[in-house]
């Protein structure tokens, strides 16, 4: 497999109660589980660390991990190389390569082509997980992740696009089994618009993550409250190179890693050697 992921020593090295025995255990587990797939020692130490080393828990997580794969095809199946790079071109979906002084991990959205038959909710938030799912892997334990949203050329039109399906399958993998914990959502440019998503969203929000949303207006310095200009990129008044360049050597790294993707498809649930549940 040509594709470069983080060695699982590192991540023993970063989080000293991750034990290889409670690692063995998993995968003993997972070898009793017909319907789930194999998983690498990474993947089962970052949900082990995401569990707070809750073994019981980590299988739980796991197995939602694996199933909701199945359920919502359009975010969990990679998209091809040139819908990659199409979908590229009509939303900057990129993880900053700063992060914030609390140690917070920044995840950018943003709008680049307004015209909004070119828009794919589906695509879109597939470009999310493939982008952030790498990440993670490439990469370390998270110690929070800060999202960002520019509302800069999102219309009313765009708003009937949305499909509730999907995000309802992404949230509950972002709330429920993705090795990661939202310290803030911070909607930029916010318009009257921006209060009809946050109410079309919260029967999907947990309390948390619901009370985590924050508005910025127009011509508002407030994010730099919570996000300094030296972790942003140049297009948002920040210090980091422009989106250009940030979404030029994403996309790169998403391609040149493209066969994680294609292993990833394959990890589903069987559904039909799914254990019948005692009652």
């Amino acid at each position: 497999m040509s594709f470069k992921l983080i060695e699982v020593e590192k991540l023993y090295e970063k989080d000293p109660q991750l034990r290889k025995q409670d690692i063995e255990v998993l995968h003993q587990w997972l070898n009793g589980q017909p319907h789930l797939p194999k998983l690498m020692d990474i993947q089962i130490a970052f949900l082990l660390h995401h569990c707070y080393h809750d073994i019981e828990q980590t299988k739980i997580t796991i197995d939602h991990y694996c199933t909701i794969r199945n359920h919502c095809p359009e975010v969990f199946t990679a998209l091809t190389p040139d819908v990659l790079k199409t979908t590229a071109s009509i939303m900057f979906v990129n993880v900053l390569p700063k992060t914030t002084p609390e140690g917070y991990t920044i995840i950018v959205n943003k709008i680049l082509d307004e015209k909004v038959t070119n828009f794919n909710c589906g695509n879109y938030i597939n470009l999310i997980n493939m982008t952030a799912t790498l990440y993670i892997l490439q990469n370390s334990f998270l110690n929070g992740v800060i999202v960002l949203f520019d509302m800069n050329g999102f219309s009313f039109w765009h708003l009937f696009k949305l499909n509730i399906r999907i995000l309802r399958h992404a949230l509950r993998h972002l709330q429920k089994s993705a090795p990661v914990k939202i310290k803030g959502v911070h909607v930029m440019n916010a318009l009257p618009l921006t209060d009809k998503i946050k109410a079309l969203l919260k029967p999907f929000l947990n309390n948390e993550l619901y009370n985590s949303i924050y508005y910025h207006s127009s011509n508002s310095d407030t994010l730099y409250k919570f996000v300094p200009k030296e972790c942003l990129p140049e297009d948002f008044g920040g210090e980091l190179p422009s989106i250009k360049i940030l979404n030029e050597e994403s996309v790169q790294n998403l391609l040149d890693n493209y066969e994680f993707y294609e292993w990833h498809d394959s990890q589903k649930v069987d559904e039909s050697k799914r254990p019948v549940k005692r009652k």
